[in-house]
């Protein structure tokens, strides 16, 4: 079992290293060191535990201002090592946004150690702008994210230019790196 300091410890890694890093995602940096960037790790093992720390990270990124909590990563440390199994947990996490009425309020990004984008050749380096150390879903304030964007000069190539960015490290550093924030502490 993973201690939770070090899951904790390696998806900040990745957030530093790989996320704001490469600049796969230019607005992350602000909220980097904040400490309204809420990282919390999940050690339960069983779907309806899972769901159910899903609820609770959605309702306490509701029930608390931006400023203490401007966005959270829930990582999954003992569960969804299959991306199959992610990938179904996703879709119920969705559903439960939409029936919980958040949908336009609340977005969802997702990552995981395996992502695969559909219908992409599994060697595409395009596939690590959504791998991370560990299973994560990212809880997004729509607001905050509109706020962003209004202030970011031409969004629209951010992923056209991400997967340049990695094409040009390539796969076996790409894999390198992510292995090594995996098992680094």
């Amino acid at each position: 079992m993973p201690d939770r300091d070090a899951v904790e410890r390696q998806t900040r890694a990745w957030l530093t290293e790989f996320v704001v890093g490469l600049n796969l995602c230019p607005f992350a940096r602000p909220v980097l060191d904040s400490p309204a960037l809420r990282v919390a790790v999940c050690d339960k093992t069983e779907g309806p535990d899972l769901l159910r720390a899903f609820l609770l990270e959605l309702d306490l990124l509701q029930s608390t201002p931006e400023e203490d909590v401007a966005t959270t990563l829930l990582v999954f440390a003992n569960a969804l090592q299959s991306f199959d199994d992610y990938l179904d947990l996703l879709a119920d996490a969705q559903d439960l946004l939409h029936e919980s009425g958040l949908e336009g309020v609340v977005q969802l990004a997702s990552f995981h150690p395996d992502y695969l984008f559909d219908g992409e050749d599994p060697a595409a380096t395009s596939h690590f702008s959504n791998r991370a150390p560990w299973p994560t879903i990212h809880f997004l304030r729509e607001d905050m994210l509109s706020r962003v964007l209004g202030d970011y000069p031409d969004p629209e190539p951010i992923p056209q230019r991400n997967m340049q960015t990695l094409a040009s490290i390539g796969l076996p550093a790409l894999k390198s790196k992510t292995r090594e924030l995996r098992e680094g502490s």
